[in-house]
């Protein structure tokens, strides 16, 4: 271990952060339907995903190989370069979780290896033909099979429960959609973990502390698994609420549809060492969902912005990490500030989404109402005032009491003159 330096452990240290935002950044994938549907209480919901996606974190290391050996060329890399790289896909997954947009925390950590990389060395450090097969390529691939997946799913499920009791089928695909979401959470870890374990391998190779080609050892499974696991608990509120209310609107039904489409497409990618994006996975599950259900809508506003930021993620963390890996090339001074940067940009981003905070109060989006203040009849999850929490269309019901029938008089009785009653 002679050859750990503090540079190095500033690396590691700043890699963990990175890991610590993909958790509460991509905690909507596995999440935000259970929650929307009202399977899972929100804080229950992100405790169980976070346990999840550490014991993913243990269940291979496929992916960390295809990052720590295959995306870029370990030879000629210094550990300033990783640096910068995590430096660009930190501040990314900040301002587009500050948007509330669901962007792909994966991509934003390639963006950041490949532009730092071409900033140090040019394009020999870069291996284009694995950027293209297991970066580019799934990430088209990736939300097409799982929107296509759980559009089929979606119209199977109403099809086979379209003659049992609505409530009871409701309760039954609630109960799918714990173990649904417990299976993407599982997922996550394993695909997600795993690309800090490669970075962090990664920077233990140009370090000198491992041999090109080596696995990660224990205590970085270890380090990555917890770190994601605690930005998991945390929980991404604003991500959530877009992928839970903003896109579309779901039933238990399609949640569960949703949820076990997007984990078989990620657990298989997994095995197959495909570094593939969790939330574009789960996005395109969700948007299928919508799509397969009869009278189903797709909110197309909101999916434009999640197919921009999709688009700019690789680039713009790149472009970040390559200024940044022109600081770090000046010597001690220039990873100095770059590090101070970090912590201002991400102090200023953090006082923003101060303005409007979201969290597990208000993730379903619901509001405040006065008890007497009229209700829209096609919204639910209304708080009214001193009640708690009831849905909209009872909040919104007045009742009517109709009136009598008249009835014919009876005879009257002789000697006696008809009463009217008074009520």
């Amino acid at each position: 271990m002679e050859h750990f330096t503090l540079l190095l452990a500033i690396v590691i240290a700043t890699a963990l952060v990175f890991d610590f935002t993909n958790g509460f950044h991509d905690t909507a994938n596995a999440m935000a339907t259970t929650i929307s549907t009202g399977a899972l209480k929100p804080k229950t919901a992100v405790a169980m995903s976070a346990v999840l996606n550490l014991v993913g974190a243990f269940l291979s290391v496929e992916v960390a190989k295809t990052i720590s050996g295959g995306l870029i060329n370990e030879s000629g890399i210094r550990t300033e370069v990783i640096f910068a790289a995590l430096v660009g896909a930190i501040i990314w997954n900040l301002f587009t979780w500050l948007l509330g947009l669901p962007s792909s925390s994966s991509h934003a950590l390639f963006g950041g290896l490949i532009g730092a990389t071409l900033m140090s060395v040019g394009t020999s450090g870069v291996n284009g033909g694995v950027v293209i097969t297991k970066v580019l390529i799934p990430a088209l691939a990736a939300p097409l099979v799982a929107g296509l997946a759980a559009m089929l799913a979606t119209r199977l499920t109403y099809r086979v429960s379209g003659r049992t009791d609505e409530k009871a089928t409701a309760k039954g695909f609630r109960a799918g959609q714990i173990a649904s979401a417990g299976l993407v959470s599982l997922a996550h870890g394993t695909n997600d973990a795993q690309k800090t374990m490669g970075v962090i391998t990664l920077a233990l190779v140009t370090g000198g502390v491992l041999s090109p080609g080596s696995n990660p050892p224990l205590w970085v499974i270890v380090s990555a698994g917890t770190a994601i696991a605690l930005g998991t608990y945390l929980g991404g509120w604003r991500i959530i609420k877009t992928m839970g209310t903003g896109l579309t609107d779901l039933r238990p039904q399609q949640g569960f549809a949703a949820q076990t489409s997007a984990a078989t497409v990620i657990l298989a990618s997994s095995h197959l060492g495909f570094s593939l994006s969790t939330t574009q996975s789960c996005s395109g599950a969700v948007m299928g969902a919508g799509l397969g259900r009869k009278g189903g809508v797709v909110r197309w506003s909101t999916a434009t912005r999640m197919f921009i930021a999709w688009g700019l993620t690789l680039p713009a963390a790149g472009l970040v990490a390559a200024g940044a890996e022109f600081l770090t090339g000046h010597g001690t001074w220039g990873v100095t500030v770059v590090a101070v940067l970090l912590v201002a940009v991400s102090g200023a981003i953090w006082l923003a989404s101060r303005r409007r905070p979201v969290d597990h109060t208000n993730v379903t989006g619901a509001d405040v109402v006065p008890v007497n203040a009229g209700v829209d009849a096609g919204a639910s999850g209304v708080t009214v005032m001193g009640l708690g929490s009831v849905d909209a269309a009872t909040a919104g019901l007045t009742t009517t009491i109709p009136a009598p029938v008249a009835l014919p008089n009876p005879p009257a009785v002789a000697g006696e003159s008809a009463r009217t009653a008074t009520v």
